[in-house]
């Protein structure tokens, strides 16, 4: 049995999904094995991510562990089944694994939320302010290193374009439409950019305004996954340290809270075609405008 030397966070998932299920039938890791004449240190590395488990056996396993949800069992079928080959393949010399299995996880999603406070979020940027702000991060970065971090950010940015059916949800604080990147001209094509984006009747776009003031969930960036199945949303978090990826049903459940509160307290929506009478009221669309002629 040969182990996987590097784990892609939709292997790891998988195997964190089948010891939850085992730990919620009451099993041990022996006891699980037994159930599909496996043995435990067999079922130890499928759990931990290292190694697969044939289709058959998945089924078999779920279904003696009491889990008759078909939708979920179908998902965790299909993680188990993919390759994880993609677009985002060609990239595995020059972007770490996170990076990579970002794309991934976006390109299994249905459903995107997220919430960015300084800066606009990656699926909605234009080329030009993925430039200016991977210059200003990397400033030990070659030309070739920077347009191929762009190609790649664009390239993500087509699972939105390509299929209407991903919906995407963003609350954007109004700081991060404030923050200058790359200039006055660059800062124009990207509010004009999101207004347009607004347009698609499967993008939500709202923003957080200053006057909300301070409130504990201000600080960090995330995103929530959602595969179209309740309990495998993945939350992606910004922290100083690293990238979290967490998809425990505490921390999913406490994301979606906190995705809520931000939405309910945001502006109202953006929504670019409406009568400008309809915009009598302050909304996403007005605070984007007043911004845009601000630059």
């Amino acid at each position: 049995m040969a182990l996987r030397t590097l784990i892609t966070e939709r292997q790891r998932r998988l195997g964190a999904e089948l010891k939850k299920l085992r730990l919620q039938a009451g099993l041990s890791i022996a006891d699980g094995g037994k159930l599909i004449d496996m043995g435990a240190p067999h079922l130890s590395h499928i759990e931990a991510g290292r190694t697969a488990i044939p289709t058959d056996r998945l089924r078999l396993l779920v279904d003696a562990y009491g889990c008759k949800n078909v939708p979920y069992v179908d998902e965790l079928v299909s993680m188990a089944e993919s390759s994880g080959k993609g677009w985002w393949s060609t990239h595995r010399k020059s972007l770490p694994q996170s990076t990579l299995d970002l794309a991934e996880l976006e390109s299994r999603a249905t459903a995107i939320r997220t919430y960015e406070t300084l800066l606009i979020p990656g699926l909605l940027q234009t080329a030009s302010y993925m430039r200016a702000l991977f210059r200003s991060g990397l400033p030990d970065a070659s030309p070739e290193e920077i347009e191929d971090l762009v190609r790649f950010r664009r390239a993500r940015q087509r699972i939105m374009e390509a299929d209407p059916s991903v919906s995407l949800e963003a609350v954007i604080h109004e700081a991060a439409l404030r923050m200058e990147v790359g200039g006055p001209h660059v800062m124009r094509e990207q509010l004009t950019h999101l207004i347009r984006a607004s347009m698609r009747p499967h993008v939500t776009i709202q923003v957080l305004p200053f006057k909300v003031g301070v409130r504990f969930w201000q600080s960090t960036p995330f995103l929530i996954l959602g595969v179209g199945v309740p309990g495998l949303e993945t939350v992606v978090a910004d922290h100083p340290s690293a990238i979290l990826r967490l998809g425990d049903p505490d921390s999913i459940a406490r994301y979606e809270s906190t995705f809520s509160d931000l939405s309910q307290s945001a502006l109202p929506p953006v929504i670019a075609n409406e009568a400008p009478e309809l915009h009598e009221k302050p909304d996403s669309w007005g605070l984007l405008q007043h911004i845009l002629y601000t630059h």
